[in-house]
């Protein structure tokens, strides 16, 4: 472990852009970085995975640290990229579920073979406004929640809901005809 005073030097040679100050700091915190994602996953690759995106953020953000413990700093950016890892994760787990439900179930009044029935909504889908599609992807393919929607696309969740709400009225009505 540097002395606070190497520590603040090398990281403002990273703050300058200074590769060999990155390649310092990587030394010093990769294996300890490297044991907290294993330690949480149980898995190398992902913890490989997991310790890459941190040092990716860390060029990204070493601009944005403006002093205090920089092991706090640091173990909070891979905090948030951990917790990142498992919402993405349980959305992956979610969706298969869903899939595999969709795929255990049979509809009673079944109209359509299910390889049409997907045809017919891939077509139906293509007929609404993009933004009309866009939501409806977000929300069921992505498993988005309408917070992060109204979040992504900078608007009031009010009116993230009221447009998805309308493309679906809207995807019903085209489905029936």
């Amino acid at each position: 472990m540097p002395r606070s005073d190497d520590l603040a030097e090398i990281i403002i040679g990273c703050k300058k852009g200074d590769a060999a100050c990155f390649t310092r700091l990587l030394d010093i915190y990769a294996s300890r970085c490297y044991g907290y994602f294993y330690r949480l996953t149980g898995n190398k690759t992902v913890s490989d995975d997991l310790l890459s995106e941190l040092f990716v953020k860390l060029t990204e953000k070493i601009g944005s640290y403006k002093g205090g413990s920089f092991e706090s700093w640091l173990f909070r950016i891979a905090s948030n990229i951990f917790h990142d890892y498992l919402r993405s994760k349980h959305r992956r787990q979610k969706l298969l579920e869903a899939q595999k439900t969709q795929l255990d179930t049979e509809t009673v009044e079944q109209k359509f073979s299910d390889g049409e029935m997907i045809d017919r909504l891939q077509v139906r889908l293509q007929r609404l406004d993009a933004d009309a599609r866009q939501l409806i992807m977000l929300r069921f393919y992505s498993d988005l929640s309408f917070k992060e929607i109204a979040r992504m696309r900078r608007e009031p969740i009010g009116t993230a809901l009221s447009k998805l709400h309308r493309g679906l009225k809207k995807l019903r009505e085209l489905m029936e005809t």
